[in-house]
């Protein structure tokens, strides 16, 4: 018998492989799985399944991951304080990951909880800094760099137009037997006070290098090299567009995922496994 955690994490993505674990290389699945298993004394490693994975270089303010443990050696994680398990564990946490990697929260998940299928959406975010933005070094690491101006209005007449129930091959790195059809919910581009553009991507999930694929093509309109309808022209094309420039990662962070009410949490994982093949599901920005 275990007991089903949902933890919330952020991490800056800059000296990690990615999310996922890889022999030799150092990423947040990495750090996590060793603290866990550290802390928690377990015998085997307490691998956790992640909302969305990340490549490297990739940020995330809102990243949501699961673990199942033992529920005795959770409820012992207080000791003789009186904090609550969770707490107690987000602060031993604390005490033994890296910096660049902060767990916030620590509970007990309701019944249905999957932190990757039961996931309604995942939202983005992707800084810009074009020739006319200040260029911030406090701010190099999550902020890309761009030389030329861009038109803002362009750009977000060529993102809105992408919203919806499409197939997005066009902008997918294809994987076998995955399907590249996504429900794009939002993608808005907007100046931020410091001057950088900002991109909002919101989907129930992505395709392998999605993201930073649609920021590309967008981004080659606001220059104006492509007009505003071209990414829609890629995007009926239903194959990888080999002309869109796939963006920097340090520009992109992983905001929020969402997840619908605990009563609908059990159905949306059932109908999310069901929709796709497994590969799919996951939000793996590139």
């Amino acid at each position: 018998m275990t007991v089903r955690l949902r933890l919330d994490l952020a991490y800056d993505g800059t000296s990690f492989s990615g999310w996922a674990a890889q022999p030799g290389l150092r990423t947040v699945e990495g750090e996590l799985t060793a603290a866990l298993t550290t802390i928690l004394r377990a015998p085997e490693p307490v691998t956790p399944t992640v909302a969305g994975r990340t490549d490297a270089g990739v940020h995330a303010r809102g990243q949501v991951v699961h673990v199942d443990v033992d529920p005795d050696v959770f409820a012992g994680l207080p000791g003789r304080s009186d904090r609550a398990p969770g707490e107690a564990l987000v602060r031993r946490l604390s005490g033994l990951l890296p910096p660049d990697i902060v767990v916030h929260r620590v509970g007990p998940a309701p019944e249905g909880f999957d932190a990757r299928f039961a996931a309604q959406e995942r939202r983005y975010l992707y800084r810009l800094a074009d020739s006319e933005a200040p260029r911030d070094p406090l701010r190099r690491h999550d902020t890309v760099w761009w030389p030329r101006p861009l038109d803002l209005a362009r750009m977000d007449e060529a993102a809105q137009a992408l919203v919806g129930l499409k197939d997005f091959a066009a902008f997918c790195k294809r994987r076998e037997g995955a399907t590249t059809i996504r429900t794009l919910l939002e993608y808005r581009w907007r100046r931020l006070d410091d001057g950088v553009l900002a991109a909002t991507v919101r989907a129930d999930a992505f395709c392998h290098s999605m993201v930073r694929s649609l920021v590309g093509a967008v981004v080659a309109v606001g220059e104006g090299r492509r007009p505003p309808e071209w990414p829609s022209q890629l995007q009926r094309r239903a194959e990888r567009a080999s002309e869109v420039r796939v963006m920097a990662a340090h520009g992109l962070s992983l905001e929020a995922v969402t997840y619908p009410p605990d009563s609908q949490l059990a159905s949306r994982a059932e109908t999310a496994r069901a929709r796709r093949e497994e590969p799919a599901v996951e939000d793996v920005p590139s």
